[in-house]
């Protein structure tokens, strides 16, 4: 969407278009989205801005064999939390990460816990600034926060600036639409570099991006589980 597309330019710029559908689910386009179609998407990043917070479960590509985070993300506050574990990889750095729009906070753990707690330690918290640029971990994290808002999108700019439907696919027992987003012509001959998978309310249950730092996409899933509250760790604060 513009507003996605306009913040995530430094994380994104350089980034191709990848589509994993399910097999058995229907043929993809892309072709023009329909007004109802439009109207879902620019409503999407509202809808999770209007629940308040969005249980969450990014899948980070990285050259050592990808980060899984597991956590939410509060949508008003504009602040994120979970666990992060490695996945084919070693566990160093496996534990919990708070962030918000410019920094990230890490607790390592050497036995990370499947799940966050839901009041996070009162110490050994590192902080360092979010990266926008050449960091495959931090380009997912600021995707996936900026992925509400408190208004929806212009919906009259989405097809002018390349928003297409491209296919239907079924997730989490949630029928959807798979739209592009405006992106759509950041590469020449690809059909787009973020897709969101957009039920019939508008509500958002899945978004793939590619990131310039890696060939394989940020996979974002949504409410896998219960969405619990985020509770700022010591020193942390929301950029909502």
């Amino acid at each position: 969407m513009v507003a996605v597309i306009g913040t995530l330019a430094v994380t994104a710029a350089a980034v191709a278009a990848f589509l994993i559908i399910a097999p058995g689910s229907e043929p993809t386009g892309p072709r023009a989205l329909t007004s109802d179609e439009v109207n879902r998407l620019a409503i999407a990043r509202f809808r999770n801005h209007e629940a308040g917070g969005r249980a969450v479960t990014i899948t980070v590509p990285t050259t050592a064999g990808g980060l899984v985070i597991t956590g939410a993300i509060d949508y008003r506050a504009k602040l994120g939390y979970g666990v992060v574990r490695g996945a084919g990889r070693d566990t160093s750095s496996d534990g919990l990460i708070q962030w918000n729009a410019t920094t990230v906070f890490v607790h390592p753990m050497a036995n990370a816990p499947t799940e966050a707690p839901a009041s996070p330690p009162g110490s050994d918290w590192h902080r360092r600034p979010l990266q926008t640029s050449g960091s495959s971990l931090d380009s997912s994290l600021l995707i996936a926060l900026n992925l509400g808002s408190d208004r929806p999108d212009n919906a009259e700019l989405l097809p002018q600036n390349g928003a297409a439907w491209v296919g239907r696919d079924q997730v989490g027992g949630h029928q959807v639409d798979v739209m592009s987003g405006p992106s759509a012509r950041a590469k020449p001959g690809t059909a787009g570099n973020v897709r969101y998978w957009v039920d019939s309310d508008g509500t958002m249950h899945r978004v793939q991006a590619d990131v310039a730092s890696e060939p394989q996409p940020v996979v974002i899933d949504f409410d896998t589980r219960e969405y619990v509250p985020v509770q700022p760790a010591p020193g942390v604060t929301s950029t909502g």
